[in-house]
C-alpha cells in the first residue's frame, strides 16, 4: 500500500514501531505480526493515537522452535470460545450485574464559578465495563482491559462542559507561539534508521476505502499525512476556516497538557472522566442511559453505515463525520460528547492489567491516578495514557468504544484525526486529594 504512513513510537522502541511504511515497509510491519513467533488474538494495536486493530491468528506460527500442537489447538478452542461468547444473545439485566450504586457528593460543596466549566461533585461509583457488554461489538475484546468492575471515590472537581475547541487552541497558540508535535520535523535521533525523506512533519488520517473490505487490515484506512496537524486537519489544502467551534484534532498528550497549563487546569484522571462521563447512573451502557438511540433519537456522533467505505457513514445522527461541540444533549452532569466526536486524552499511563490490580485492594479506592508505568502488551515499549470516549469512527460493525467504562490508548507523541482533549481543573481548599493543576 504505497504512500502510507504513520508515526506511533518516538521513543525508538521495539515491536510495532513505524514512521512511514512505503510498501517494503508495509510488509515488514505485518511481517512482524503474522511471523514473528507466537501471536494470540484478536490483538487491539493501537497505533500511537489510532485506534488500530489487528486480528491476528489465535496459533503458533509453523516456523516457530518448539510449537506445541495441543497448546495451539487448546489456544484455538478458547478462542473460539470467547467468539460465540461474546456472539451470543445477551439479557440486558446481565449488563449491570455488579455494578453498585453511585453515591455522589452533596454538590453543594462546590466553590464558586468557573467559566466553561461544571462542576461534578464527586463521591463513590462502580468504575469498569462488564464483560457481557462483549456482544454488543462485532470484534470481542472490547470489555477486555476495563474490567473487572471496582468501587472507586473521587473528590469533587470542574470538567470543561466541551472538547477543547480549534477556538480556544488558537487562542493558546497565540498567546504562547506553542508548536505541537504534528507541526515539528521529527529528527534521525528520534527514529534511528529513517530514511531522511521521510523524516517530514504530519500526523495520521483516517482515508475512507473505495469499496468493502476485510476489517482486518487498518493499513488500509488509515495513512499519515505530511504536514497535517490542527490548522490544516486532512492536510496542507485544508483548513479550519468555518470549524472554529470543532474539536481541536492532532494533538498528542503533551500538546493537550500544554493547553492544560497555559489554562490553569490540568487533564482529569481516567476515574475523574469516567464519573463524569456517567453523570450519576450506575453501570449504564452509555453516558445517557441503556438504550443507544433512545426512542430512535441520536445522543452521540458515531458512524453510521458501511465501515470504512467513502460515503459509508449515512449521517443518521447528524453528521458525517466530525461535528462541532454541543450538537447533541448534555449527560446528567451538563457535559457534552462524553461519547463520540473525537477521543479524549486523560491524564492516566496505561497498563491492561491495571483493573485486575484495582480490584485486590481495599475499596473503594480513592482518587487514583493511573499505575507507575505504561505497558502494552502489543507494543511493550510504547509509552501509552488512557483515552476515553470513543469517536466519529465508533461503528457496531468495527469498535463500540463510545460505551460507558470500555477504554482506548494512545502513544504519547503520536496524534490523529480522531483525538482530542477537554480539561479538568480541582477543587480548592483542605478535602481535595485530586491531582495538582501546577
Amino acid at each position: 500500500m504505497p504512500g502510507f504512513g504513520i508515526m506511533t513510537n518516538r521513543d525508538g522502541g521495539d515491536g510495532a514501531r513505524v514512521l512511514f511504511s512505503f510498501g517494503r515497509e508495509v510488509g515488514w510491519l505485518m511481517g512482524q505480526v503474522n511471523r514473528g513467533g507466537r501471536v494470540s488474538g484478536p490483538i487491539f494495536v493501537f497505533l500511537g493515537s489510532a485506534a488500530l486493530l489487528i486480528a491476528a491468528l489465535s496459533q503458533r506460527s509453523s516456523s516457530t522452535p518448539n510449537a506445541d500442537p495441543e497448546d495451539a489447538a487448546a489456544e484455538q478452542t478458547v478462542a473460539a470460545d470467547a467468539v460465540v461468547e461474546a456472539t451470543a444473545p445477551i439479557d440486558p439485566d446481565r449488563l449491570t450485574m455488579a455494578f453498585g450504586a453511585t453515591a455522589a457528593n452533596d454538590s453543594a460543596s462546590r466553590q464558586g464559578q468557573v467559566q466553561g466549566m461544571v462542576w461534578i461533585p464527586g463521591g463513590e461509583f462502580s468504575m469498569g465495563m462488564n464483560q457481557a457488554a462483549e456482544s454488543l461489538c462485532s470484534y470481542p475484546g472490547v470489555a477486555v482491559d476495563a474490567a473487572p468492575i471496582h468501587r472507586v471515590y473521587v473528590d469533587g472537581f470542574w470538567m470543561d462542559e466541551t472538547e477543547v475547541t480549534n477556538r480556544q487552541f488558537a487562542e493558546f497558540v497565540e498567546a504562547t507561539g506553542y508548536v505541537t508535535v504534528a507541526e515539528q520535523t521529527p529528527s534521525a535521533d528520534e527514529f534511528p534508521g529513517a530514511p531522511p525523506e521521510a523524516l517530514v512533519d504530519g500526523s495520521t488520517v483516517f482515508t475512507p476505502t473505495a469499496g468493502e473490505v476485510d476489517l482486518d487490515n487498518h493499513l488500509q484506512w488509515w495513512r499519515y499525512e505530511k504536514h497535517a496537524n490542527w490548522r490544516h486537519p486532512e492536510g496542507p489544502d485544508s483548513t479550519i476556516a468555518g470549524r472554529e467551534d470543532f474539536p481541536v484534532i492532532h494533538v498528542c498528550y503533551e500538546d493537550a497538557v500544554a493547553y492544560c497549563k497555559w489554562a490553569g487546569k490540568r487533564l482529569p484522571t481516567e476515574a475523574e472522566w469516567e464519573f463524569a462521563g456517567r453523570g450519576g447512573l450506575a453501570g449504564q451502557l452509555y453516558s445517557w442511559g441503556n438504550e443507544l438511540n433512545p426512542n430512535g433519537a441520536y445522543l452521540a456522533n458515531t458512524y453510521q453505515g458501511d465501515f470504512p467505505v467513502e460515503g459509508g457513514d449515512n449521517g443518521a445522527d447528524g453528521h458525517s463525520g466530525i461535528a462541532p461541540v454541543r450538537q447533541y444533549a448534555p449527560n446528567g452532569y451538563g457535559l457534552y460528547d462524553m461519547a463520540g466526536n473525537v477521543w479524549e486524552w486523560t491524564n492516566d499511563l496505561y497498563r491492561h492489567d491495571y483493573y485486575q490490580t484495582l480490584v485486590k485492594l481495599e475499596q473503594p479506592i480513592r482518587n487514583p491516578q493511573g499505575p507507575d508505568s505504561s505497558y502494552d502488551p502489543v507494543e511493550p515499549n510504547a509509552v501509552k495514557r488512557v483515552q476515553r470516549g470513543g469517536s466519529f469512527l465508533c461503528s457496531d460493525l468495527y469498535c463500540t468504544r463510545y460505551m460507558m467504562g470500555s477504554r482506548g490508548k494512545g502513544e504519547v507523541r503520536t496524534s490523529s484525526n480522531h483525538v482530542g482533549f477537554r480539561c479538568a481543573k480541582s477543587a480548592t481548599g483542605p478535602n481535595s486529594t485530586t491531582a495538582s493543576d501546577d
